[in-house]
């Protein structure tokens, strides 16, 4: 394995790289903390009702087909599609395609077109090119283990693994839940189905982060078709459209070989002290 200075300096940029990536894959937009909550008391009677009932039914759905596509400005451009579960912690596999930024740019150096992403309810794992394998012992998958990411960045680690671990469809739903100004927009038509439109601003926990909008389309089984986000970041206006279906699908999400797999905190441990900062957390 190679181990000058620049190749892995770039090592370490790839992996926050990748962290990113991650993250835009699906759950890119930040949430407030009380996403999860009921909506504001204040508001409560002025919630509307289809709204509150596609929550409760989203969320016992249990998983469904994603296809999703974010823009972070010029940093980074992707497409994610694969199946989501959310019984017990988010689940699935997503095959993840960079189609422009800079970010898109450094994976393609490295010999990563696209990534396979698997969520299980401990971790998330990357399958990276054979240009990153090359430099990591032959292995392809890099495991970020939730509650380790927060001595990876600090404050930004941990909320990039919450956001992880949040990115199910109901999230969206519990976002509107809690939103000052939800309001129905009327009916419209989602790929040929007929649903109800919803919208609202919702605050944001990371200063880095506007005031964000979030967008909903309810079908008539009182299931989320389609959701928009987006809000203005350090890094450019983020925009994430997804469309969810075929609810109830079966989830697979194997964890990778052992042989296969470097845990990323190893890996940045092991860039830190090559670079002459030993046990220095990336921020």
């Amino acid at each position: 394995m190679t181990r000058t200075g620049g190749r892995w300096q770039a090592g370490r940029a790839v992996l926050l790289s990748a962290m990113l990536v991650a993250l835009a894959g699906t759950a890119a937009c930040t949430t407030s903390d009380d996403s999860r909550g009921p909506a504001r008391p204040s508001r409560a009677a002025e919630v509307p009702g289809g709204l509150r009932q596609a929550e409760r039914a989203t969320e016992a759905a249990r998983s469904a087909r994603v296809e999703s596509t974010t823009r972070i400005g010029s940093t980074i451009s992707l497409t994610a599609d694969g199946v989501l579960g959310w019984k017990d912690g988010v689940t699935g596999t997503l095959t993840i395609t960079y189609t422009g930024g800079a970010l898109a740019d450094t994976m393609r150096r490295l010999g990563s077109e696209s990534m396979e992403a698997r969520y299980l309810p401990d971790a998330y794992y990357a399958r990276m090119g054979d240009e990153f394998a090359a430099q990591t012992d032959g292995r392809h998958w890099l495991r970020y283990g939730y509650e380790d990411l927060k001595d990876i960045a600090g404050g930004s680690g941990a909320q990039l693994g919450d956001q992880m671990r949040d990115s199910t469809p109901d999230r969206s739903l519990r976002l509107l839940l809690s939103s000052a100004d939800v309001r129905e927009v009327g009916e419209e038509r989602v790929r040929g189905r007929r649903t109800t439109h919803y919208s609202g601003t919702v605050e944001a926990a990371d200063t880095g982060v506007s005031e964000q909008t979030v967008d909903v389309w309810i079908d008539d089984r009182d299931l989320l078709v389609k959701k928009v986000e987006k809000a203005r970041t350090a890094d450019g206006e983020l925009t994430q459209t997804a469309f969810y279906d075929d609810y109830g699908a079966e989830v697979r999400a194997r964890r990778p070989p052992a042989d296969d797999t470097r845990d990323v905190t190893e890996l940045l441990q092991a860039t830190a002290g090559n670079s002459g900062e030993p046990g220095k957390p990336l921020g």
